[in-house]
């Protein structure tokens, strides 16, 4: 009688320490799994931290692209005037070259107007020494 009673106690023992054991596994088990879970949101937060960095990047780099293509915009509308401006130097030259040719042909006309008056005045005064040697063989 006292024996089994004693055998009783002792496997009652052994079940109370593996229900210990048991529940000490569970919580252990648990505790695994918080920590799991946390690292995860860690790195979670550390792939958006990331993701977050690299769009701040491509923005910057898209900016960047950006200045350069309106800065060549404005090198190519710089040089367009630059070209504009040198074609109409060359036509106002152009321009000046016939203005200069008319003021010459003008300039030529009107020696040429001078030499005919002087001709004309000439032949006024050939002629009047013509008639007054007329005269003078009259006499």
């Amino acid at each position: 009688m006292r024996a089994s009673e004693k055998e009783r106690e002792r496997e009652k023992k052994q079940r109370g320490r593996e229900k210990e054991r048991e529940r000490e596994r569970k919580k252990k088990k648990k505790s695994e799994r918080e920590r799991e879970r946390k690292r995860e949101r860690e790195r979670e937060k550390e792939r958006k931290r990331e993701r977050k960095k690299e769009r701040k990047k491509e923005r910057k780099r898209e900016r960047k692209k950006e200045r350069k293509r309106e800065r060549e915009k404005e090198r190519e509308k710089e040089r367009k005037r630059e070209r504009k401006k040198e074609r109409e130097k060359e036509r106002e030259k152009e321009r000046e070259k016939e203005r200069e040719k008319e003021r010459e042909k003008e300039r030529e006309k009107e020696r040429e107007k001078e030499r005919k008056k002087e001709r004309k005045k000439e032949r006024k005064r050939e002629r009047k020494r013509e008639r007054k040697k007329e005269r003078r063989n009259q006499f």
